[in-house]
């Protein structure tokens, strides 16, 4: 079976070493929503996991620190941090931020819908994971501000800036609630883009 394109654009700067570091940790993750899909997350263990993935449960904690992590830990934040310095200069923000979105979303539903629609589900509805996105969220921010800064010839402090960049991202997590809620039977790249337009336009209701 090919690797699918983002999974590519992944591992093409990769080393031998870091290719195979990166299929164990996606076969662990992999296993991990397979077994929490059959069972529920709390009747899932770290032993099942390491089990199913065929590597020791230290090994699991070599890559993942709590199974937490196998659902909160992704790959997505260097290509949308790529995917942004990489649009064109005399773009606006709205419409650079919103390329790449459409760039990197696209491609996730591409590669493995089922498994975007598993994960956003498992965010939603386990109270430990929810508290833990924050902190991701966060890191993702920080990534999209620093790109926008660059671009704008910025400081990454700026207020309006990071107001900007969080505005984004509630719409994004707000869109993919209301995909999930939907049971990923809507177009979620139509929807975020209605977002987005609704936010570009000053939120006039």
């Amino acid at each position: 079976m090919s690797t699918p394109p983002l999974e590519r654009r992944v591992e093409e700067k990769l080393g031998l070493r870091e290719r195979k570091k990166l299929k164990t940790r996606r076969s662990i993750q992999q296993h991990a929503l397979r077994l929490i899909h059959a069972q529920g997350y709390d009747a899932t263990t770290v032993e099942q996991i390491a089990e199913a993935a065929e590597v020791s449960p230290s090994t699991f904690f070599r890559y993942f620190p709590t199974k937490e992590d196998t659902i909160l830990t992704d790959e997505y934040d260097p290509l949308i941090a790529r995917s942004l310095r990489a649009q064109p200069p005399d773009l606006s923000p709205v419409t650079a931020v919103r390329n790449t979105l459409h760039e990197i979303v696209g491609e996730m539903l591409a590669d493995d819908r089922q498994r975007i629609l598993d994960r956003a589900r498992l965010l939603r509805s386990v109270s430990s994971l929810r508290s833990r996105q924050w902190d991701q969220m966060r890191e993702t921010q920080d990534l999209m501000v620093g790109g926008l800064a660059e671009r704008l010839g910025r400081s990454a402090a700026d207020l309006e800036l990071r107001s900007f960049v969080a505005a984004v991202l509630a719409v994004w997590e707000t869109t993919v609630i209301a995909w999930v809620e939907d049971d990923g039977r809507g177009d979620l790249l139509v929807m975020l883009d209605q977002g987005i337009t609704f936010l570009a336009a000053g939120c006039p209701l």
